[in-house]
Formats: structure tokens, C-alpha cells, sequence
């Protein structure tokens, strides 16, 4: 595993410093090494894309714990930067919410987001979902923070009170959150910019934004959330699109006489993916253990 400590140890910092984190979403190994060498101060291991890709299933509460956390310590294992995970509800009660949080931050993760929706959970952008008492999820808050086992181990605290209560409630239940001992604050699904700048103001603790290309949620620049207040940006399902729309170009491409010309310049060199996941490793160590 790689320094799970460092990596948590970064993201605190990070979160102390000037200017928006942006947070790209990984669903898969290949997502989670590309995604790794390029720079960025976080990564978002996305809910939806990642039951997707392992379960072919939607983000509809299909996904246990077992499934979650299987992934979740790949892409740790995997990657050099700090990541911060769906968990969901915390998969059942309070008692399920310390565990959940144990196993993630012994998985090497820096953080873990967990929501008030009642089970079985949907995805934050899709209708149907309903949210707890709101003293429920202070307690799973408050549970959470009891139990990880280091200070700069980040709760993500997320409600999703905003669709069916309104903004007021919503931003009610994320005060109370906070209070309760969250470090990063996630008012989901505002369906305006005016909503978005009474969210990034509304706290003394870091505000997280979810954007989500096609949802309710206006797209905005980085730049404009840093204006707003906006703390931490994360792109969930930006990935998993371009890879479905890229996927369907070439499986498409696949179906026509002239393969290579329909391919052409839409693929990534083999040489280099080949590198990116690792065989460079592999290669040294043949040529270090050749027979003579």
C-alpha cells in the first residue's frame, strides 16, 4: 500500500492552503492510474461510476460494503494521490457507519463521504430520494468522527435535503453536520448559481461542490467556484462519460470495413498504456532475471 499516512497528511495541508481542489472522479484501475500521474492534489472515487464499472449495476444502494471496500483498497493501493471515497449511508446503522469508516481509512484512504439519504440510497442527481431525521445523521456524524483513528482522516458530510425540502433545510442539516464534527461540508444537487453562492458562503468549514455533467447542477468554471467559495471541486462522472462516449465511437468504428481508419488518432499508444500499467516493472525485472 502506498503511504496512506502522507497521503492523508497532504490533503489536510492541501485544504489550509489558497485556492479550489479540484478532484477528478475514478471508477476503475484505469482511471485511477491515469488519473494519478497527472498532478492533482485529490481524487474522487465516484459511487456511481465505480458500481457501475464493477457491478454493471446504478448506484440505486446495490453496492455492499465488501463491493465498496474491495475497490476502494485497490485504488489506494494503486495510486501515490490522496483520494476520498463514496461510502454512502455508511451501510446500515450507527454500529455499520464505525466500521464503515475503520475499513476505508485502513484501506489507505484520506477521507470518506458519507450522506443523509435513507436506504437504499440513489445517486445524487437522479429523483426518488428521501433523507433521514436529521438527528440521525449528527449521530452518524458524530460516530464517524469517534472512530477513525487519525484527526486528518476527512468526514465528508453530505445532504441531499435540498430536492425534496428545499435549500433552507438542506443548508440547516450541513450547519448541524458540521457542528457535529465534519470536516468538509456537501450541500448536493443545488439547481442554481444564487443557490451555489449562498452554499459556498453559508460556512466556516470547507465546502465541497459536485459537478455533474448533465445533472441539476449548473457546470461551472474552476475558477467561478473559487470566487463563490467553493473549497473542493469534484467531477464524478466526467471520466466515466468520456470513456462511454469514447467507447462507443470506436466499437463503432469496429463495425465499418476501414478499422484503422475509423480509429485513427482516437486510441491511446499501446507502448505507453502498456507503461502506465506497469509493465516498465515487469520488463526490468525479466531483463534483471535472465537466464545467461
Amino acid at each position: 500500500m502506498k503511504n496512506a499516512a502522507s497521503k492523508r497528511q497532504r490533503l489536510s495541508h492541501r485544504l489550509t492552503q489558497p485556492g479550489l481542489i479540484a478532484a477528478p472522479g475514478i471508477f476503475d484501475l484505469i482511471s485511477a492510474r491515469l488519473a494519478d500521474r497527472m498532478g492533482f492534489d485529490a481524487l474522487y472515487m465516484t459511487g456511481y461510476g465505480t458500481v457501475a464499472s464493477y457491478l454493471g449495476l446504478p448506484d440505486a444502494g446495490l453496492a455492499t460494503f465488501t463491493d465498496m471496500l474491495n475497490r476502494a483498497s485497490a485504488f489506494a493501493q494503486a495510486t501515490e494521490t490522496p483520494i476520498i471515497a463514496d461510502g454512502d449511508t455508511g451501510y446500515g446503522g450507527l454500529l455499520n457507519v464505525a466500521h464503515t469508516v475503520r475499513g476505508y481509512e485502513a484501506a489507505g484512504l484520506a477521507g470518506i463521504q458519507l450522506e443523509d439519504q435513507e436506504f437504499p440510497k440513489k445517486c445524487g442527481h437522479t429523483p426518488g430520494r428521501r433523507v433521514v431525521a436529521m438527528s440521525e445523521m449528527v449521530r452518524k456524524i458524530q460516530v464517524a468522527v469517534e472512530a477513525r483513528e487519525h484527526d486528518d482522516f476527512l468526514i465528508v458530510a453530505r445532504t441531499d435535503a435540498r430536492t425534496t425540502h428545499g435549500l433552507d433545510e438542506a443548508l440547516r442539516r450541513a450547519e448541524a453536520y458540521g457542528k457535529a464534527g465534519a470536516d468538509i461540508l456537501f450541500v448536493e444537487s443545488p439547481e442554481s448559481e444564487e443557490e451555489m453562492e449562498r452554499i459556498a458562503s453559508a460556512f466556516d468549514k470547507p465546502v465541497l461542490i459536485n459537478n455533474v455533467e448533465g445533472g441539476r447542477t449548473p457546470v461551472l468554471s474552476k475558477s467561478r467556484l473559487e470566487q463563490m467559495g467553493f473549497k473542493l471541486a469534484i467531477y464524478p462522472a466526467t471520466g466515466f462519460l468520456a470513456m462511454g462516449k469514447a467507447l462507443e465511437d470506436v466499437y463503432t468504428g469496429l463495425q465499418q470495413d476501414d478499422v484503422l481508419g475509423a480509429t485513427h488518432d482516437k486510441l491511446y499508444d499501446f507502448g505507453a498504456f502498456s507503461r502506465l500499467m506497469g509493465f516498465q516493472a515487469v520488463w526490468d525485472f525479466d531483463k534483471a532475471h535472465a537466464e545467461d
